[in-house]
């Protein structure tokens, strides 16, 4: 039996979750005066507000964006066949995308850390096509995209950073295609820590050394490989002196070595 598995015919089949699927949590129900964030004292201000505003754009789009809110561990912040309203700012946590396939099967997406942008799938149809779960205690920021969009026509900064966000995000899916379509199963999984090193350290966190918020299971449903065969990819990395694993603790001793899998 292959340790890759097949979503060539698959991946297409998406359908609304059922209703047995992880607990959502409360409707997002935004106030009628809303008090506004306060961005400019975010760790996260470099990923999500756009660059060169002036104090009163910076005010402005602090106004519009709803405060932070919490989604518990398994909780989902939106999911597959929801009204498409908003677009999430990760403050803090992160979370996984899932598409559910018609014979019950999960699959992974993608994974989002803290600066990172969900919702952004809703834009196209204005229902979002996929589910979005935390997997650990998380805070996103609500930014109404009705809102974002009147903005968007009055400060230039602010389209060319939606634009980015977009186009970002059509590059993560391209990126994603060309890993589970020409790769091995090693190069998957070596790629999947280096991306996950680039991202930790333009957060200004170790790029060597981090924590593993994501199961083994869910890091195989999204680069398509089986749990056993993840496990065995990174046993193989650590025999051969490239990283060292503990559980979900990872630190990679040979960068290069790595990036030559």
């Amino acid at each position: 039996m292959s340790d890759v598995a097949d979503y060539s015919e698959t991946l297409p089949l998406i359908v609304q979750a059922p209703q047995s699927s992880p607990r959502t949590a409360s409707p997002e129900t935004p106030a009628p005066k809303r008090a506004g964030a306060n961005c400019s004292s975010c760790a996260m201000n470099a990923f999500c507000m756009p660059e060169g505003l002036t104090p009163a754009e910076t005010e402005r789009i602090e106004a519009l964006i709803c405060p932070s809110r919490t989604i518990k561990s398994g909780e989902s912040l939106f999911r597959a066949g929801d009204s498409f309203q908003s677009i999430y700012a990760v403050r803090a946590g992160s979370f996984k995308t899932v598409v559910m396939h018609r014979d019950g099967r999960e699959h992974v997406t993608g994974f989002h850390l803290a600066g990172d942008v969900l919702g952004l799938d809703g834009i196209c149809s204005g229902r979002h096509s996929c589910d979005a779960l935390a997997i650990e205690d998380s805070k996103v920021c609500i930014i109404p995209f009705h809102l974002l969009e009147a903005m968007c026509r009055d400060v230039k900064a602010v389209q060319q950073h939606v634009h980015r966000l977009m186009g970002s995000e059509i590059v993560r899916e391209a990126t994603l295609m060309m890993l589970l379509g020409t790769m091995s199963a090693d190069q998957r999984v070596a790629t999947f820590l280096l991306n996950m090193s680039g991202k930790l350290k333009s957060r200004g966190y170790s790029p060597a050394e981090f924590h593993l918020r994501m199961t083994r299971e869910e890091i195989g449903s999204y680069l398509g490989l089986k749990l056993e065969t993840v496990s065995r990819m990174l046993s193989k990395f650590q025999k051969d002196g490239l990283v060292d694993t503990h559980g979900k603790q990872i630190r990679i001793l040979d960068m290069e070595g790595l990036a030559r899998v």
